[in-house]
């Protein structure tokens, strides 16, 4: 885990400071560290937890690496604020969610961009050289970290787009596969007579009003939850009911079905086909493309 600087107390208000001002003053400049420090202090947090969900060893150290420039800012920041004000910061440490890899990484990449700006402003703000200098050195090491995360953006979103393990023989924790998903489809093993898939359903969406003919689907939920239709007609779906992660869902050939997203988060499910109902190798990142794919 992070090392916290020694002597500083994280609480919900912030500390009154004893230089005060307009726009520009040191006062405002003091408010502008403690912003940084609070950020500092919760993206050390966030690279941490997000280190440990990277899928090799490679990426884990570029993130941890990122996670020790964001610690050595934080550090750099509070002894610039207690220079400024005699006192220690106080400050609440937030902790940033993320449900994948791949968001984690899109978040990250957020936050670098908006963290650059905070900083180039603010060292724009100030007077003294060892304060300006700290934040630019602030400042560039964001935008460097901003690469960094779109580089390894590019390395997860190329992994997704070429998943599918079939025919070969594949072994897999597929609570984590599935979970770790974030496309509306994708193939992860094809073969003559099975084929296996992930799917994430945003909240407010469903897979879609479809029908079968001559194979059955199994669907298993690892995460949120939602409402299962089915029939025998389109306007006949006389089976409905309430699942949630866990819930498994058995759809006979020839039954219409539709499975809609109640929750506020993402719907995460596989589904298998027998026999395989998409092309090898297929990926649907979002609904849209999914539609268009059926229509070509």
């Amino acid at each position: 885990m992070y090392n916290v600087p020694n002597g500083y107390s994280f609480y919900a208000s912030t500390y009154p400071s004893p230089l005060s001002g307009t726009e520009g003053s040191p006062g405002q400049l003091v408010n502008n560290l403690l912003s940084g420090i609070q950020k500092k202090a919760t993206n050390v947090d966030f690279y941490h937890r997000l280190a440990n969900s990277a899928p090799n060893q490679e990426e884990r150290d570029s993130l941890l690496h990122v996670m020790e420039d964001e610690q050595r800012h934080w550090w750099d920041l509070t002894n610039v604020y207690t220079s400024l004000t005699d006192s220690h910061p106080v400050y609440q440490v937030e902790t940033i969610p993320f449900h994948n890899y791949r968001e984690g990484l899109k978040r990250a990449y957020e936050i670098e961009l908006g963290d650059y700006e905070q900083f180039r402003l603010c060292s724009m703000q100030a007077q003294h050289s060892v304060v300006y200098e700290v934040l630019v050195n602030t400042c560039r090491d964001e935008w460097e970290h901003a690469r960094t995360l779109s580089e390894l953006g590019a390395a997860e979103q190329s992994r997704m787009m070429s998943k599918d393990f079939g025919p070969s023989p594949y072994a897999f924790n597929i609570d984590e596969a599935t979970v770790n998903n974030d496309t509306f489809r994708t193939a992860l093993w094809t073969g003559e007579h099975l084929q296996v898939t992930l799917m994430s359903i945003n909240p407010g969406e469903d897979i879609g009003l479809e029908i079968h003919p001559n194979l059955d689907q199994f669907l298993r939920l690892e995460q949120g939850e939602g409402i299962v239709r089915m029939g025998d007609r389109q306007d006949h779906l006389t089976y409905e009911k309430k699942v949630k992660q866990d819930f498994a869902i058995i759809i006979p050939a020839g039954t219409w079905h539709n499975l809609i997203n109640t929750g506020n988060i993402p719907l995460k499910l596989y589904s298998i086909y027998a026999p395989p109902q998409h092309p090898r190798g297929t990926v649907h990142v979002t609904k849209a493309d999914a539609i268009a794919a059926e229509k070509e």
